[in-house]
């Protein structure tokens, strides 16, 4: 396989970036019923290209955009034993470069820039039944931390 190379994104990356972003959220949509109906956007990308506490990077073969990846700095809660963490997203890979550890070259460009910043730990967020995901978080090491819950009443409504 072409050397996989790991870089800044820029806002030349744009384009590419607004495709992954779609792509990510049809990826994830059959996990989460509250998602409005598209057109949907996550990010406001141009601005987090241009942001100071974030650090959001591409992989690149043959010089083609297959891959992205953010780290962001974020203020910890006031009672946690750090004053702020990095909260990894964005993490796409074209479905044909997937299961080649792209995800894994991105996390470690991001915890490079994280140790840089003085931030020792990463936070992120993945859907319960995402279980491929989870299975590369955890194999780079992230660890189960906080389950998050949802109610809607409206499904309780018409379950009657």
């Amino acid at each position: 396989m072409t050397e996989i190379k790991i870089r800044k994104a820029s806002l030349l990356d744009l384009k590419q970036l607004l495709a992954f972003e779609q792509g990510l959220i049809k990826t994830e949509r059959p996990f989460d019923s509250t998602l409005k109906p598209d057109p949907v956007n996550y990010y406001d990308l141009k601005a987090m290209l241009t942001s100071q506490h974030i650090e959001m990077v591409v992989a690149e073969v043959d010089n083609k955009v297959i891959a992205s990846g953010y780290a962001r700095i974020d203020k910890a809660k006031p009672y946690l034993n750090h004053t702020h963490h990095a909260y990894l997203g964005f993490m796409y890979v074209l479905p044909e470069y997937r299961g080649q550890g792209i995800n894994k070259k991105i996390m470690d460009v991001l915890k490079d820039w994280a140790i840089a910043q003085n931030i020792s730990e990463f936070r992120l967020e993945v859907y319960n039944d995402n279980v491929s995901a989870i299975k590369a978080y955890e194999k780079f090491g992230f660890k189960r931390y906080f389950l998050e819950m949802r109610f809607n009443v409206n499904d309780e409504r018409n379950n009657q």
